[in-house]
């Protein structure tokens, strides 16, 4: 008898993932081409690859999975060869652990599927220091962790500020925690466990700031630099986890802030998700996903077009002239604008639409006003034809 369904949608959505982190880490190597040329391809239709690929695209796509047994090719679980010259060892590929259903399925997910391709696979759990026995409770999933067998294992502890809010504040010091991990064991990526619902709660978020198409895109697969932080979770909804640990019968810790009141991403998982679904029927998940990665490729494109346009509008000082700026779509120069911001010292997390159409103003509707200051005392003011960004 194969896994069950949901323990075989996540499995199978963690193997793409760690079969792309592969081929990268055996093409950027000496002579890694040539050996990922030589060696077999994954097989696709063996072992519980092929017996779960209905049930886990049925997860990815938001159908409902029914739980049973699946019936196994022969010869199942077979070691899928890895593209890796004599004598060299796989990457490292951390996945980061709260303890919860997502984070949880994710672990045992990449437990089972990194010895598969030659990966090595660890974990990091981060104490954000916000409740009481938070330490406990960490050094309770790092034991998980490594129960999981993946090595290595750390559970680190973190100071949270208050720049941006709690929320924002608390992920900063996490994203630095698992940053600072990652370049610690020398590991090739991060795997983080946030699924479609977190996705769809994203989307909305960005809608009710009003940042513009960037917001509405929610979340990337991949982000971070040279692409360290993957999400091979976001096709799957957040109750195949949590199936799949009790299929798995994976003890989770239910994080009390998730359904505190006081948080904003808390009230719109509890009230306004419901609400909207009530309001607008079943699927507002699926299609608010959609809308991320619709948004994505406009918001790429985009961004692309401004890094090309920005050659153009900048003197031999480098400063950006206004009657350059003036002639381009809004979207492109506006980007223009909020790069340049940024690059001067603004921080991204303070920095809103009201700034950039301020901006703007100095562009296309001068009228003599004064300069404007932004987070991070960034000051931007009109001379001479051009924009004059610095620090103050």
């Amino acid at each position: 008898m194969g896994p069950h369904p949901a323990v075989a949608a996540i499995r199978l959505a963690v193997r793409r993932v760690l079969h792309d982190i592969l081929t990268a880490h055996a093409t950027e190597a000496p002579d890694g081409a040539e050996a990922l040329r030589r060696a077999p391809a994954p097989l696709a239709g063996a072992g519980h690859a092929a017996s779960a690929a209905p049930a886990a695209r049925a997860a990815e796509a938001g159908r409902p999975v029914a739980p049973g047994p699946t019936r196994r090719a022969p010869g199942a679980f077979p070691a899928v060869p890895a593209p890796l010259g004599p004598g060299r060892t796989g990457p490292l590929v951390l996945v980061a652990c709260s303890g919860g259903a997502d984070s949880m399925a994710l672990a045992s997910a990449l437990a089972f599927e990194a010895p598969r391709l030659g990966i090595r696979a660890g974990g990091v759990t981060v104490d954000h220091g916000l409740q009481a026995g938070s330490d406990q409770r960490a050094e309770e999933v790092a034991e998980r962790l490594r129960a999981l067998g993946l090595h290595p294992v750390e559970s680190i502890a973190v100071s949270v500020g208050r720049d941006g809010g709690p929320e924002a504040a608390a992920r900063d010091a996490r994203y630095a925690a698992l940053d600072a991990a990652a370049d610690r064991h020398g590991a090739t990526a991060v795997l983080l466990g946030h699924t479609r619902d977190d996705q769809a709660e994203t989307v909305l978020l960005g809608l009710a700031r009003g940042s513009g198409i960037r917001s509405l895109s929610g979340m990337a697969a991949v982000s971070g630099a040279a692409g360290r932080y993957r999400r091979p979770f976001l096709r799957l909804d957040r109750q195949t986890a949590r199936t799949a640990c009790m299929a798995q019968s994976l003890p989770v810790w239910d994080d009390p802030h998730n359904a505190d009141p006081a948080y904003t991403r808390s009230r719109l998982r509890h009230e306004g998700l419901p609400a909207l679904e009530k309001a607008l029927g079943k699927g507002v998940v699926e299609a608010l996903a959609r809308t991320a990665q619709l948004s994505r490729d406009d918001a790429d494109a985009l961004d692309a077009w401004a890094r090309e346009a920005e050659r153009g509008v900048r003197d031999e000082s480098g400063r950006l002239e206004c009657a350059k700026l003036d002639v381009l779509p809004p979207a492109v120069r506006r980007r223009i604008l909020r790069r340049a911001v940024l690059d001067a010292g603004a921080p991204g997390g303070s920095l809103f639409a009201r700034h950039i159409e301020e901006i703007d103003r100095l562009v296309t509707a001068w009228r003599g006003q004064g300069a404007i200051n932004l987070p991070g005392r960034v000051v931007v003011r009109r001379q001479g034809g051009r924009l004059v960004i610095r620090q103050g």
